[in-house]
């Protein structure tokens, strides 16, 4: 058998990187459910009509097949892989509604699945952790900054560079195209949410060649896109560009009430920045994106938005509002770079080490006495030379090693070398060493 060469685009870590990947899930997980959001799961697979009903996601959809089945065999030709949480959080809401209680507050942390073309921070296969509030009829619109406050508790004590969260409203920016004429308003949001990625120039011809719009209407696009600013500022600076519409005015309202909620809540994490507009068509109010300040051109490591009628059965309506954050676009290039690291590569705190294998036995008791007050023990895996036991133990990381010998039962920081003689059911090792702890660079 061949040497198996990885995969592009479905990133594997290795042990140590996996524990720092697991410490930032659980403060994730932590931090959603002390602001009160119940854990759901949802299967991986959703019906392609679920899938492709908003957004122009068809060609990122990873379809479901099983390698024999004829033409005859069609059961999963219907399903495919969620490409996102809340297209299958909309469909669990519909199927559970009578179940549920409302405001129904939640947070998912799966893996996900897009059929794009890998680059740096963009994969095919990813991890997510989102939280959605989702109510019946109508939702308050206080929500919208409920859920950016959430995510800025939750980054905040992650060993990660500074980041901040860039805020806009899918009815300002359709309002203000609506207001210049432009009659395809969703297509004009999906050509400014590629700026970033292609350019003004580029963005103005699509505008010209695909919606019709005048070389004036595009650079009036691009006006509008160039606005940011961190307090309501912002508003007077849309008006000076001179155009009128009632969805326009309607979203100024509401940009202009969550960015002066959040800047007293947060101060300094939201900026109002017309030029973020979430290409899916699902969005229907403000729309988020979060950065790594300085490192803008690497993309989001959070978006998510607003949703009136994505999950509707025709006689009711659940709007909601939810982040996702890319749990593996923030992780993966960080610890590639060796930025972020785990202090060992086991879980294991203590190795007892054996003076020959007929002390196995003894040395599991001693090993179980351990991890009965929750400290993380294994036996070393042979009776080898003390120097080769103590070897195998920092080449893991593991700190500290116990002996039994004519002088009791010792253990041995490795680190420092100091060794004493310890009641094994009343020691305690050092708090910090307890556990293995993320470090940074």
């Amino acid at each position: 058998m061949s040497r198996p060469q990885p995969l592009s685009g479905f990133p594997e870590l290795l042990p140590r990187q996996r524990i720092v990947e697991l410490q930032v899930v659980d403060h994730l997980r932590r931090a959603f459910e002390l602001h009160g959001f119940a854990n759901l799961q949802t299967r991986a697979v959703e019906p392609m009509d679920q899938l492709l009903r908003k957004g122009e996601t068809s060609k990122e959809v990873y379809v479901l097949r099983r390698l024999q089945a004829d033409d005859r065999d069609t059961s999963d030709a219907e399903l495919g892989l969620h490409f996102d949480l809340t297209v299958p959080f909309a469909r669990y809401v519909l199927e559970n509604a009578g179940k549920l209680n409302f405001p129904f507050r939640r947070y998912q942390i799966q893996p996900v699945w897009r059929g794009e073309r890998p680059q740096s921070g963009r994969y095919r296969e990813f991890w997510q952790a989102d939280i959605d509030i989702i109510d019946q009829g109508e939702l308050p619109a206080h929500y919208e900054v409920e859920v950016a406050l959430v995510v800025a508790d939750a980054l905040r004590d992650l060993p990660i560079p500074a980041v901040r969260m860039h805020v806009n409203n899918r009815k300002l920016s359709q309002g203000f195209y609506q207001g210049l004429g432009i009659a395809d308003t969703e297509e004009a949001l999906r050509i400014i949410d590629k700026l970033d990625k292609i350019g003004a120039d580029a963005v103005a011809k699509l505008l010209i060649d695909t919606v019709d719009a005048t070389p004036e209407q595009a650079e009036a696009c691009l006006k509008l896109a160039s606005i940011s600013a961190a307090d309501t500022s912002f508003v007077d600076e849309i008006r000076a560009l001179g155009v009128t519409d009632p969805l326009l005015e309607e979203g100024l309202n509401e940009l202009a009430a969550v960015v002066d909620a959040a800047a007293k809540a947060a101060p300094g994490f939201v900026v109002a920045d017309m030029k973020i507009a979430r290409g899916l068509d699902y969005y229907t109010g403000t729309v988020y994106e979060v950065f790594i300040e300085g490192q803008e051109h690497l993309g989001s490591i959070c978006s998510g938005g607003r949703y009136d009628e994505l999950a509707s059965d025709g006689k009711h309506t659940y709007p909601g509002v939810g982040l996702s954050i890319g749990v593996s676009r923030l992780l993966v290039p960080l610890l590639q770079s060796g930025a972020l690291d785990a202090t060992r590569e086991v879980p294991t705190c203590v190795l007892v080490a054996l003076a020959n294998d007929d002390d196995r036995a003894a040395a599991t008791g001693l090993a179980q006495r351990l991890r009965g007050r929750g400290i993380p023990t294994q036996v070393s895996p042979s009776a080898a030379k003390f120097g080769k036991q103590i070897k195998f133990a920092d080449k893991r990381g593991i700190p500290f090693v116990l002996f039994v010998n004519d002088e009791g039962t010792q253990i041995k920081d490795i680190r420092s070398g100091d060794q004493v003689t310890i009641d094994v059911d009343a020691w305690n090792p050092p708090a910090e060493d307890l556990h293995p702890t993320i470090v940074t660079a």
